[in-house]
């Protein structure tokens, strides 16, 4: 159990906590928590679990979708390349053999796909489509239009994962992190974050189990100075400033902003800290407030090692963490300077950090018409459902892609 909470305003932040046991016999101890598999069940029935892509190996994606426990549904949401290679095609192959053994509910749709492009439009949510009325590139994005499908089947919590790790068992044990969160959250407005315990790098030639990385050191001491310097006393309680692992509730998700690019994983603090923190001029989800919105640091078992990005993307991550710090509402004089000075140190930058994009909650959207525009039209969307085969409930020629393939 969390020894200590960080309280700001309507916003509770758990201290870390750690796995003792990934499969226990059932206890009881003040200092722990013990969730049974049957609690863990439940919750897993009413998860989905999205799954991001741009272009990765086809190896670790299939990886990923066998870790993933059984009885969540999977939506895969795809930026891959289609014109040179088709690897989405490739990608939709592999889980089109994969439903066939597995029997799992998957639906994946490529990003770019115009009807998706449309099915924004029509519903009223413009906020991520670019000139061509495109959804834009981005990992937010992709997010966004997978919390969307998740809502359209009716779950109660959504899980990220990313689709380039390359220790599958690593997978399975986050969704299992995710559902015990849940089962300890007291409010429907809450929030599971992962920090892994170790990430891995070869030095030397060796594994050199690392602790920190250099994105997360940075962004979570300025989260936490964004933080200290609003309350007047000293914190380190925010350690996953940059979990791309998480997960939260439907109802939470429905009253969130989201930021693009790099940055939509620590703008989920920073937009938690202004609408519902302490300094708050105007509570928008009044019923939020009141139930209070629970955010979970677990501290997984295993490490992660996933693809190494490059210096460019390191780069990238770290400037989109300091300008969602630096365009904060509660952000400073004293917090500006000390970002400009990191941003002048690491990334050589002198100018002032401009606003990210924040696109608006999609509570809004109405997701059974979404997804019902996309059944019609969309060359990309398929949906596999769990316990079916793979014959097609349709004809022939929707089986070339022309519509909507429901498998």
């Amino acid at each position: 159990m969390p020894r200590r909470t960080e309280i700001f305003g309507s916003v509770k932040i758990h201290e870390l906590q750690r796995i003792l046991k990934l499969d226990s016999g059932g206890f009881e101890n003040p200092r722990a928590k013990d969730v049974s598999f049957e609690e863990i069940k439940d919750i897993l029935r009413r998860l989905a679990i999205v799954i991001p892509v741009k272009d990765e190996k086809i190896h670790l994606l299939d990886g990923v979708l066998r870790a993933i426990p059984f009885d969540c549904s999977v939506i895969v949401v795809s930026n891959s390349e289609r014109e040179n290679h088709d690897i989405y095609k490739m990608e939709q192959d592999m889980i089109t053999k994969f439903h066939e053994l597995t029997q799992q509910e998957i639906l994946c749709i490529h990003q770019k796909d115009p009807e998706l492009g449309f099915a924004f439009y029509d519903t009223g949510y413009d906020y991520l489509l670019d000139k061509d009325d495109l959804v834009r590139d981005g990992k937010s994005e992709g997010m966004i239009i997978g919390m969307l499908l998740a809502k359209s089947l009716g779950k109660d919590f959504i899980g990220f994962a990313d689709a380039d790790n390359y220790i599958p068992g690593s997978v399975r044990e986050y969704v299992m992190d995710y559902a015990a969160g849940f089962c300890m959250s007291e409010s429907p407005y809450s929030m599971v974050r992962l920090h892994w315990r170790y990430k891995p790098k070869v030095v030397e030639d060796r594994l050199y189990f690392k602790k920190w990385g250099r994105v997360s050191e940075t962004t979570n001491k300025f989260l936490n100075l964004l933080l200290s310097t609003s309350t007047g006393f000293e914190t380190g309680v925010v350690i996953t400033g940059n979990a791309g692992e998480h997960a939260m509730t439907i109802k939470l998700a429905d009253i969130m902003s989201y930021s693009t690019g790099f940055s939509i994983e620590p703008y989920h603090f920073v937009y938690l800290f202004d609408e519902f923190g302490l300094k708050a001029e105007k509570i928008s989800y009044p019923d939020a407030a009141n139930e209070g919105i629970e955010i979970f640091q677990i501290e997984t078992l295993n490490p992660h090692l996933h693809e190494e990005k490059g210096e460019e993307h390191i780069k990238n991550m770290l400037l989109g963490s300091l300008c969602t710090v630096y365009n904060s509402k509660l952000c400073n004089d004293y917090v500006r300077s000390k970002v400009l000075e990191e941003l002048r140190d690491i990334l050589d930058m002198w100018e002032k950090p401009k606003a990210n994009i924040v696109m608006p909650p999609i509570g809004g959207i109405d997701a059974s018409r979404f997804t019902k525009l996309l059944e019609s039209n969309s060359e990309t969307y398929v949906w596999f459902k769990q316990g079916t085969g793979i014959e097609s409930e349709l004809g022939e020629e929707d089986l070339k892609g022309e519509s909507i393939r429901s498998v």
